[in-house]
């Protein structure tokens, strides 16, 4: 790992992301908001909208739900009379509202996917724990297909495009600007699960030897005699960004949680560590990956 601090072939140069400038216009917004004093009840009554509507503008969840004469309002409300200041809101504004790579993929993505889509896209580092599925950041494309048929929350004829939006986010790993720093740690059922099949399965493992040879990538395994551990209570990801304060990201079948709270990230990152130190090294879970796959013959 360096120690530096889900239709498009273009990610490889990074562009313009659209979840970045949502929680950055977001953030602006709600430091104006409690300088000014006020709280999001107030805002919302000025606004004659819901607090809930406040609260997802200065979070930046899900698409942009400001419009440019909600920024021209905040800002009267907030007392901001400095034109290259409100000028610079809207500019955030109209860089949030611009469609991202995944966009024409909205309508498969499962509800809420598309912001974390958006969020790694931009992330420095990733820090993750598997419990039951390779990181899909490290799937082989069959491997993919057979885990989205695998449930009834997917359309059949939705699956290759599901499969093709995890193939462009693997390319975040291989981007020749500042590719992204993957730490995925699994739980040792992960890779003695034949999912799809002996054939399947194999290829699927020597992917994650092969991935894990890479600088910026760490594979680690929890052995099954390890028992009890922390990460029983189940999978999540660290997302960790250049500038922007990081995010946890907890997906279950009842959605997704993403936890921005420094209590929260802390505790995360906590539980990381000790799954780090728990975990097989690099090397004692290449090979464990290894064996894994001789018994699959």
């Amino acid at each position: 790992m360096r120690n530096d601090d889900e239709k498009e072939s273009g990610m490889a140069s990074q562009p313009s992301n659209p979840t970045v400038h949502r929680r950055q216009l977001g953030a602006e917004l709600r430091r104006l908001r409690k300088a000014a004093g006020l709280g999001i009840e107030q805002v919302a009554a000025e606004l004659g909208c819901s607090q809930t509507r406040v609260s997802r503008i200065e979070t930046g969840k899900g698409r942009a739900t400001a419009r440019p004469s909600d920024v021209t309002k905040l800002c009267e409300l907030y007392h901001v009379t400095d034109q290259q200041q409100i000028d610079l809101l809207l500019q955030m504004l109209g860089n949030s509202q611009k469609r991202g790579w995944w966009a024409p993929y909205n309508d498969v993505l499962p509800s809420g996917l598309e912001v974390y889509v958006g969020l790694e896209s931009s992330a420095r580092t990733e820090r993750a724990w598997e419990p039951l599925l390779v990181h899909g950041l490290l799937q082989t494309p069959d491997y993919a297909r057979t885990v989205f048929r695998s449930g009834a929350i997917h359309r059949p004829s939705d699956i290759d495009a599901l499969v093709h939006v995890r193939l462009e986010r693997q390319k975040l790993i291989s981007r020749a600007d500042s590719p992204l720093d993957l730490w995925a740690i699994l739980d040792e059922a992960v890779i003695r699960r034949p999912l799809g099949g002996a054939d399947i399965m194999r290829a699927q493992l020597q992917h994650l030897i092969d991935m894990s040879a890479l600088p910026n990538v760490v594979v680690q395994v929890i052995p099954n005699q390890k028992g009890a551990h922390p990460g029983l209570w189940g999978a999540f990801s660290l997302l960790e960004f250049e500038e922007d304060a990081p995010v946890v990201y907890v997906d279950s079948p009842g959605g997704n949680l993403y936890l921005e709270k420094r209590a929260d990230v802390r505790r995360f990152a906590s539980i990381f560590d000790l799954l780090r130190a728990t975990a097989l090294d690099p090397d004692e879970s290449a090979a464990l990956i290894r064996h894994a796959a001789e018994d699959m013959r």
